[in-house]
């Protein structure tokens, strides 16, 4: 998602419900079962605002002599019936809130198969995408154009699901569409087909083959056009598609001229488009963007920034348009890489956040990306830490995106560029289509860069403090330590002239001399404070930066 989603992901809860928990944790009606696809199918009455249809979920048995299965379906939406595939043979269930509790039987095969009928006025979002739910909106002509955003609402808020990021679709999903037949319905990965019903409607079926987060499979229907490109990738040729209103076919093209190079930064920095086979998508949506798996949703308005401002105030982040680059960002984290729970959203914001400046660093230089990252410090709020509460779907705070980025900078100061590089590269290698901890990413970068960072993830992941290097002038030395840390802190930083400190807690020394002859000076690459302590019998000193 984008930077300024505190309304919805940065939303800080009081107290926790069942609901919650059943919600947020992979529970005994979960964990015995591991969903293998979806097939989606959704008829949309746009007068009524009303959806109906069926999904068909696969899944693979993984522990057996368990009867009853969670399936998750907010209200008002009803599951109108439940039936066991390919018998037929029909499921009873019962309602507890938004979860229904199906009795399979404890006599289904190893590969199970269900059918689920669903219908119902589902939750309209009011602020999409922040709020979450189905938005009916008109285009500019006062035509129907209609699309969903529910990243932390969750899928469930509009069809039948295992509504948990830990598991995924092994074999990926499809998507029908049906709509009246004078608009065009588009979804994620690769068009199977489009058939009229004889009916007034048409249905239109998107298919994606590999795995995907249930928030990211959406209809995007509107009065779309289509215009293509291919580009020669890491792994070959990449299909480049973009459907967009008719009346913005001219500037997409335009806009949309910087995807090309965008990828070809992106993979140098964090390996191959992770979707090769269901190819790349942006399509224009009635909110303002989301990361939706190889059908990137795209509402900035075919301008440069966000919405034309400079979230950095460095003056680089209005030269580019910062929803293609950072929803396309997500690619890699989010969708190739995915949180198992959502208080660990900083793997998708705060590294996303950081392709950013990725872009700005491949398009302007190195200098360019350090301004823009560093010029974002300034949205930071340090109110409550980045990771949230595990097993309630609770998100930390909103600092998982400049915050988060920053600290990356930082890490990628302490342990080289090169180094860096490579455990992006990594990390989509390793965890290639795969449901992650905190941990497993931590421990990641530690291993592979040499260098216990444990410390480091958790001052500015699991506390709202900033890190405080202390100098205090004796004379014609510094003593210097860190405070406001937590304990056994010791990153080291660089001077701006190039010297190295490893500071600790505990008092280290420093001459004049090898400060540079004056106060030293930490690069602004690393996000830390630094206080002085002026030795007031010294003349001569000179003072110290601000």
């Amino acid at each position: 998602m984008h930077q300024t989603a505190s309304a919805q992901l940065g939303t800080n809860k009081k107290a926790f419900s069942r609901q919650d928990t059943l919600r947020g944790t992979s529970g005994p009606a979960r964990n015995w079962w591991n969903v293998q696809r979806y097939d989606i199918n959704v008829k949309v009455d746009i007068p009524q605002r009303n959806i109906s249809g069926f999904v068909d979920i696969t899944f693979k048995v993984i522990k057996k002599g368990e009867r009853i299965m969670q399936i998750d379906l907010q209200q008002p939406m009803e599951l109108e019936k439940a039936v066991g595939l390919p018998s037929g043979k029909t499921i009873a269930f019962e309602r507890e809130g938004n979860v229904y509790w199906l009795d399979v039987g404890t006599d289904i095969p190893a590969n199970g198969k269900i059918r689920l009928h669903y219908l119902g006025h589902p939750k309209q979002a009011k602020r999409a995408p922040w709020d979450g739910g189905w938005i009916f909106a008109k285009d500019a002509k006062g035509r129907d154009w209609i699309s969903v955003a529910c990243q932390g609402l969750g899928a469930s808020v509009w069809y039948p699901c295992k509504d948990h990021q830990s598991d995924e679709p092994d074999s990926g999903a499809s998507l029908a569409i049906t709509v009246p037949d004078t608009l065009v319905a588009v979804g994620n990965g690769r068009l199977l087909g489009n058939k009229s019903n004889n009916d007034g409607t048409a249905t239109w079926t998107w298919q994606v083959k590999n795995p995907i987060n249930n928030y990211n499979i959406i209809p995007y229907i509107g009065k779309y056009v289509n215009f293509s490109e291919k580009m020669k990738g890491l792994n070959g040729e990449l299909d480049l598609s973009y459907w967009v209103l008719d009346y913005n076919l001219e500037k997409a093209k335009k806009q949309f001229a910087v995807v090309p190079s965008m990828m070809r930064c992106f993979e140098d920095w964090m390996g191959p488009y992770p979707f090769y086979e269901d190819s790349y998508k942006l399509i224009d949506a009635p909110h303002l963007g989301m990361e939706h798996q190889s059908g990137v949703a795209y509402g900035n308005k075919y301008g440069m920034g966000y919405l034309g401002k400079d979230l950095s105030g460095s003056g680089w982040g209005l030269k580019f348009d910062f929803i293609i680059i950072h929803e396309s960002g997500h690619e890699w984290f989010a969708n190739n890489i995915t949180s198992k729970d959502i208080a660990d959203m900083w793997i998708h914001e705060s590294f996303t956040n950081y392709t950013e400046t990725m872009f700005v660093e491949c398009q302007f230089g190195k200098q360019a990306g350090s301004e823009y990252v560093i010029g974002s410090r300034k949205n930071i709020a340090n109110d409550i830490p980045i990771i949230g509460v595990y097993g309630v779907n609770e998100e930390g705070s909103g600092d998982m995106y400049y915050k988060g980025a920053n600290m990356l900078h930082t890490i990628r100061q302490v342990i080289g560029d090169r180094a860096f590089k490579q455990i992006l590269r990594g990390l989509n290698k390793k965890f290639y289509h795969q449901t992650v901890t905190t941990r497993q990413v931590e421990e990641y970068m530690s291993q592979q860069s040499g260098t216990d960072l444990s410390k480091i993830f958790d001052q500015y992941l699991r506390t709202t403090k900033i890190p405080e290097l202390q100098f205090e002038e004796k004379g014609k030395t510094f003593v210097y330590k860190w405070t406001n840390v937590v304990d056994g802190f010791d990153m080291p930083v660089q001077l701006t002239n190039g010297k190295w400190l490893h500071p600790t807690t505990s008092e280290k020394s420093l001459s004049s001399l090898d400060a540079g002859g004056t106060y030293p000076a930490v690069k602004r690459d690393f996000y830390i404070n630094t206080t002085f302590v002026k030795d007031v019998s010294a003349s001569s000193a000179t003072n110290p930066p601000k």
